[in-house]
């Protein structure tokens, strides 16, 4: 098939092969006469495929024996109300805010912590850096710190994670790393918890990852549903309900295909990170060099998975948009928050497709010039 290029935030573009294969199966898994949308979740079988999903997970993203992986429902957004839920029983949490979804998250959570506290903030630059970590003002005794690993809107992203314990904090750090999961190594030794919506970089919209250090289980308040009780998911092995089976199973399909990758002698999630780091360059060079497209993010915080830009005479984005639709280039018009254009080039975008993207891109400014 000659596909388009989707280049989507999210629900996201899935690996090709992992689609043909899904469809392979959709009547028949391996001969046990059922899809896998029509398998018991406790059945022998629907259990092969989760406990395989876990496993790869694990040892794709060398996650700790310390860490419970859980597989859960609501997306990144109900994830904002189910962390305090869970860990907020000191009162106070820390909110480090770089763009929309972390915004979102500090909403979220003032219904649920006592005092929500904006440790530090980039509104000012209207969300184009990252706050130094010399001036985040940290809680003394705070549940947990909250940040965003890579905020999609406004294509800012932490390349290293804070150490908490250096900037004097012994609060766990949460990281919701919805747009980033999958992309590139994590450094466990420096989270509590993360957690992320799937429909990104890992498989279909419904399915959310959420992994934890163990000693955070158990201290759910009194308001928190059964169902997302982090504890009560971890004991029965994401069971207590019936969990997002189909996405379980095409994320399963996804951690399969990047186990698959290679980048000369790299494997795995550290294959995909030289790849995503290329695409990014590639792209990212291309905007600079231009006179007609600019990207407003600090050369330090750019997104290697979600690059807004804007072209500087705005009465071209339509023209744009449907010249870029006209090369199979879709889904490229910018958050409606911010405006202008998006590419989201995450593991599933191949370089071949973000060369097609700047190859328009070229010609569209020659023919505007």
């Amino acid at each position: 098939m000659n596909r388009p290029y989707n280049f989507s935030a999210g629900p996201a573009a899935i690996p090709a092969e992992v689609l043909e294969l899904a469809a392979s199966e959709m009547l028949d898994w391996h001969g046990s006469g059922m899809g896998v949308m029509e398998m018991s979740h406790r059945g022998k079988e629907f259990m092969s495929i989760y406990e395989q999903a876990e496993a790869d997970l694990r040892e794709l993203l060398a996650v700790p024996a310390n860490f419970k992986i859980l597989f859960m429902q609501g997306g990144g957004l109900a994830e904002n109300a189910i962390v305090p839920m869970n860990l907020a029983h000191l009162g106070t949490a820390d909110f480090v805010l770089t763009g929309s979804w972390s915004q979102k998250s500090l909403k979220e959570a003032r219904k649920y912590v006592s005092e929500a506290h904006v440790a530090a903030s980039a509104e000012d630059s209207n969300f184009t850096a990252i706050p130094p970590t010399s001036s985040w003002d940290l809680s003394r005794g705070a549940s947990y710190v909250h940040l965003c690993t890579n905020e999609t809107i406004h294509g800012v992203e932490f390349h290293e994670l804070p150490d908490l314990k250096a900037l004097g904090s012994d609060a766990p750090l949460v990281i919701d790393f919805s747009s980033q999961v999958a992309s590139r190594p994590v450094d466990w030794s420096r989270v509590g918890l993360a957690f992320g919506g799937a429909q990104k970089n890992i498989g279909p919209a419904g399915l959310t990852i959420v992994v934890v250090r163990e000693d955070l289980l158990g201290h759910a308040l009194p308001v928190c549903p059964s169902a997302f009780d982090y504890k009560i998911v971890a004991d029965n092995q994401s069971m207590f309900n019936t969990p997002p089976t189909w996405g379980i199973y095409v994320a399963g399909l996804t951690f399969q295909w990047l186990k698959r990758q290679r980048e000369g002698e790299l494997s795995g999630i550290a294959a995909m990170e030289q790849r995503n780091i290329a695409k990014a360059e590639l792209l990212y060079r291309s905007i600079d060099q231009s006179q007609l497209y600019v990207n407003k993010v600090a050369a330090n915080c750019r997104s290697r998975m979600n690059i807004p830009f804007f072209l500087r005479n705005e009465a071209l984005n339509d023209a744009f948009l449907a010249g870029a639709k006209e090369r199979g280039l879709l889904q490229l018009k910018g958050h409606k928050s911010v405006g202008g254009m998006r590419a989201s080039i995450y593991n599933a975008m191949p370089l071949a497709g973000v060369q097609a993207l700047v190859d328009y891109m070229h010609a569209f400014e020659q023919q505007h010039a």
